[in-house]
């Protein structure tokens, strides 16, 4: 820092003639500037300027550093000028990690869109149920719900979702609807093949919580397949909202126990390394997400219910 200063100094006096104008110029005091100049020379072993009592000669040796210092000035006001177009250059490769069904069903729909307003850059979307911290492998974001393990990483939280039992009205007409919670139990159900609280299944009785030990007929590693045996009317699934909430507007599953529902929100967090200094990749998606989510909201249980 103080050679760029001890620099500054040095294109200053030579520019105004004198230590006492450049000082004037740049705010500072004349022997501020002369303190400058002398560790400069000192530093280089040279005498660059010849001081008379009103004005500045530049040695030899001074008009070959001169042309030296401006063009190291010159190269950093370049590297500043590109360095100042970066935030608005987005350009290169998102990374990202989410839920399969979010990915489906919440990014998918308007990801053209999306690349079509930033055609410089391109997606790279990983799924996986559960969140895995792989920012020290290049990750740039994810997405995913329910409660995070403690870290460093900044978690903005996007939205909230809540677990639906639901059936298609194909299978509610050969089968009749459950009117409580433990009706469950003498019905198809299907849950996920790995260990979750989503497998939970989980209802108000009586002002009071109460899991009901659903057996399920089949597991499945995938929401969507879930989703798709509710759709064939094979019996009763247990999911989020924001995956179905299309099925339920659109009529094509029916939320189930609408009176013992919980009413418990599981919040959904878009998750990143570091708050300081975000990726314009990482801001214009993060904005263009929020935006989509205020337009189209899943969350259907309030009219529904």
């Amino acid at each position: 820092m103080d050679n760029y200063s001890q620099m500054l100094a040095f294109i200053w006096a030579t520019e105004h003639g004198n230590f006492s104008a450049a000082a004037r110029a740049h705010d500072m005091s004349p022997s501020a500037i002369s303190k400058l100049i002398s560790r400069l020379e000192d530093r280089l072993q040279v005498r660059l300027f010849q001081r008379g009592t009103r004005s500045l000669t530049l040695t030899e040796e001074g008009s070959a550093y001169l042309r030296s210092a401006k063009a190291v000035m010159d190269a950093m006001a370049e590297a500043d000028s590109l360095a100042e177009a970066l935030p608005s250059r987005v350009s290169g490769t998102l990374r990202l990690h989410t839920m399969t069904t979010f990915a489906k069903h919440q990014i998918i729909p308007w990801l053209s869109d999306f690349l079509k307003q930033y055609p410089a850059l391109s997606v790279e979307i990983q799924v996986g149920a559960q969140y895995v911290d792989q920012f020290e492998q290049g990750l740039d974001l994810a997405i995913h719900s329910g409660v995070l393990p403690s870290s460093s990483r900044i978690a903005r939280k996007i939205g909230e979702s809540e677990w639906v039992t639901c059936a298609s009205p194909e299978y509610l007409a050969a089968h009749g609807e459950p009117q409580h919670p433990q009706d469950l139990l003498q019905h198809s159900c299907f849950n996920f093949s790995f260990d979750s609280p989503w497998n939970n299944w989980s209802f108000k009785v009586a002002g009071e919580p109460v899991t009901v030990p659903v057996v399920p007929k089949s597991t499945f590693a995938q929401g969507d397949l879930l989703r798709e045996m509710a759709l064939a009317g094979a019996g009763i699934v247990r999911l989020a909202d924001f995956h179905i909430g299309a099925d339920i507007k659109a009529g094509r599953l029916v939320p189930l126990l609408s009176d013992f529902r919980l009413g418990i929100k599981e919040p959904i967090y878009m998750i990143y390394s570091n708050r300081k200094n975000l990726s314009p990749r990482i801001k214009v998606f993060r904005d263009f997400l929020e935006a989509r989510l205020k337009e189209h909201p899943w969350t259907l249980l309030a009219a529904a219910g």
